[in-house]
């Protein structure tokens, strides 16, 4: 399905609470049609560091709010140990709205394709233009993707220094909740941790 991008919903004046109001009523592709909400970025508008994710979960999409989940819980240790306090950065993701499946009466988290990527973009390009992050963490394939371009592999740069289009630093790693998953939960918790350290370094 080609979507319209939500270029026509992004206000291009005024602030974050202008973007958070006007938010719920984009339809710049279909996933609104079965998110319970839509789930905006968080934090302080003049963030130094700002963190990008991937997509709502479903605690996120039931809640209305960013990193509320298993992945939030383990983000919230991880930025701990790496010494960042986690009201001092803004938190958002590459795509605003729930996407997912149904096995039975369970929703089941589903990578969003990228139509649906670039349809939310906008709102995420107007998120960096209102905050101005010195440094942005890029969390996992589909945060990569919109801000990195679809060739960048996070797993083959990871923890490094890369740029944005624009020039801004970031630092790519995986996504939190790849770290829930893990098989090796205590090597890949401490190599997360070990790239956000790499963020604070960078920031100076």
């Amino acid at each position: 399905m080609r979507t319209a991008g939500a270029e026509q919903w992004v206000p291009h004046d005024g602030g974050m609470r202008r973007v958070r109001a006007a938010l719920p009523d984009c339809r710049g592709c279909d996933l609104w049609k079965d998110a319970t909400q839509v789930v905006g970025g968080e934090g302080p508008v003049r963030s130094r560091m700002m963190l990008v994710g991937e997509t709502p979960g479903d605690h996120e999409d039931k809640e209305g709010h960013v990193f509320v989940g298993p992945a939030g819980r383990l983000l919230d240790k991880a930025l701990d140990e790496a010494g960042i306090d986690r009201t001092d950065v803004y938190l958002t993701n590459a795509v605003k709205h729930f996407r997912f499946e149904r096995e039975g009466k369970r929703r089941i988290h589903k990578t969003p394709a990228a139509s649906q990527i670039t349809a939310c973009h906008p709102w995420l390009t107007r998120e960096l233009e209102i905050v101005k992050p010195s440094l942005v963490v890029v969390m996992g394939s589909v945060a990569a993707k919109a801000l990195l371009g679809s060739s960048f592999r996070v797993t083959q740069e990871r923890g490094k220094r890369v740029e944005l289009a624009d020039g801004r630093p970031a630092v790519a790693t995986v996504h939190p909740s790849a770290v829930v998953r893990s098989d090796q939960f205590r090597r890949d918790f401490d190599q997360f941790v070990d790239d956000l350290r790499t963020a604070v370094a960078l920031l100076g």
